[in-house]
């Protein structure tokens, strides 16, 4: 399964050059534009990573992204993205898992994002919560359900049989009505050749 990140961030240079380069290596990326539709998108879909720009449509969104990510069920790591560094205790506060310091060279940025998945994945399993790596389990059918889904595809079955049936009935009497009028004109052909005078044989002469 490609791991999913979501990229939060107001520069649109930014998200396109990072979207290409995660891409590139292997990740499926969205983006979102403003804090707002960084929060919406957490709702929408699951991801197993977050990186947020933490000062876009005012100075606290980011912030707001990151306390979205830290309520959502399937549990994101958490990566703060700036270009202003931060203090650790500071970041750690806001609910990030890393900071991410921009410009950054491509190779050291790859290399935080792994490391990061990775150790949050395992704090994750150790504490028996779980991730939107996970395969949903489809809840068990009841026997009354499987019976319903049994009974409601006999009926779709009937009901295509009688459908092809009809259509059949149909073009045969399509194809006979369209016989009709050439049978009456054979028909008509031999009656009339039938009432002509039958010429009188000559006698040969003696």
């Amino acid at each position: 399964m490609r791991r999913r990140i979501l990229l939060v961030d107001d520069e649109v240079a930014v998200l396109l050059t990072l979207k290409a380069v995660l891409e590139i290596s292997g990740f499926d990326v969205d983006t979102a534009a403003s804090g707002r539709e960084g929060v919406s998108k957490l709702h929408t879909r699951e991801y197993q990573m977050l990186i947020t720009d933490m000062r876009m449509e005012h100075d606290a969104a980011g912030v707001e992204v990151i306390k979205a990510a830290r309520a959502a069920s399937y549990h994101p790591a958490v990566a703060l993205l700036t270009a202003f560094p931060v203090a650790e205790e500071d970041w750690q506060e806001m609910g990030a898992d890393e900071l991410l310091v921009k410009p950054m060279h491509t190779r050291i940025l790859l290399q935080q994002i792994e490391d990061l998945i990775a150790s949050h994945e395992q704090k994750l399993a150790k504490l028996g919560l779980p991730t939107g790596m996970e395969k949903q389990t489809p809840p068990p059918t009841s026997k009354k359900t499987a019976k319903k889904a049994t009974a409601k595809k006999a009926i779709a079955k009937k009901a295509i049989k009688k459908a092809a049936k009809k259509a059949t009935t149909k073009a045969v009497a399509k194809k006979a009505a369209a016989k009709k009028p050439v049978a009456k004109k054979i028909a008509k052909k031999a009656l009339k050749a039938s009432r002509k005078p039958k010429p009188t044989p000559r006698r040969a002469k003696t």
